[in-house]
């Protein structure tokens, strides 16, 4: 037998579908919304748990920062070598590069907030130079903020479009913050990129740094993870940023730059 419904009683049926699958998603996210400082997280763009093979990358790389969708990784021993591994994306630098393992998801954004949690892993040297895991933003070119995570806190910068790093031949990093926090090799902490305008935020387990500056508000095209000898992400999700109408008390109570020095008179 066959059942026929009128075209009225289609519609409301597919509109009462809709708002289900929106009202079960609500449910599930918002038990997973972060505590931010700058802005709200909501809706979310992207989630990765590493539990399954990340899909190879789509397009056309302009360098390292731009022209693609997915992730691109293990390209070449420079970038050192990653693996996802019990639900964690490992990245282990290369002892021989003196490069830190980096891995780079393209998306296209403005404001987000960018949300994983973090394992400084308790490895030996191995004569790697430096400990720290990174998050990155690209506009089409080059990097535009940082967070790195080390052992006793977490730092944030800025990159320079006027001054350029003559060994590396890419933007300056500069105007860097430090928050104390107690992270230790071996421990998972939660780690949060917020992005909002020409403002930004960096904050392990709660405490943060604030940013700001003009080129914090140019377009993203992509997230890079850097590990310096080798660490561990999971959890990550990429979530669009609402404005905060709390943001100038909440910023007020974050460490910033310090501001240059006035220069003496003569």
């Amino acid at each position: 037998m066959t059942i026929r419904l009128r075209p009225h009683l289609l519609a409301r049926l597919a509109t009462l579908t809709v708002c289900a699958a929106l009202l079960t998603t609500a449910d599930v996210a918002a038990d997973d919304l972060p505590k931010t400082f700058l802005a709200p997280a909501w809706p979310l763009l992207y989630s990765e748990d590493f539990t399954e093979p990340l899909a190879p990358f789509s397009g056309q790389p302009v360098g390292f920062a731009s022209g693609f969708r997915g992730w691109r990784y293990n390209l070449g021993t420079h970038g050192g070598h990653w693996d996802e591994i019990g639900g964690a994306f490992q990245g282990v630098e290369n002892p021989e590069a003196h490069h830190p393992a980096t891995a780079s998801y393209g998306i296209d954004f403005k404001d987000a907030i960018i949300q994983c949690e973090m394992r400084l892993d308790d490895v030996a040297d191995q004569g790697r130079r430096s400990r720290y895991l990174q998050i990155k933003t690209t506009d089409t070119k080059d990097y535009l903020v940082v967070v790195t995570l080390g052992v006793g806190g977490l730092t944030g910068r800025l990159f320079d479009d006027a001054q350029i790093n003559p060994v590396t031949h890419q933007r300056m990093e500069v105007s860097p913050v430090h928050v104390a926090a107690p992270v230790k090799l071996g421990e998972w902490h939660s780690v949060l990129l917020e992005i909002r305008g020409e403002d930004a935020v960096g904050s392990v387990d709660g405490h943060g740094v604030a940013l700001s500056a003009p080129i914090i508000g140019w377009d993203k095209h992509s997230v890079m993870l850097v590990a310096g000898t080798q660490g561990s992400f999971r959890h990550l999700r990429i979530w669009e940023a609402l404005p905060n109408p709390d943001w100038p008390k909440n910023k007020a109570a974050l460490p910033t730059p310090a501001p240059a020095p006035k220069p003496e008179s003569k």
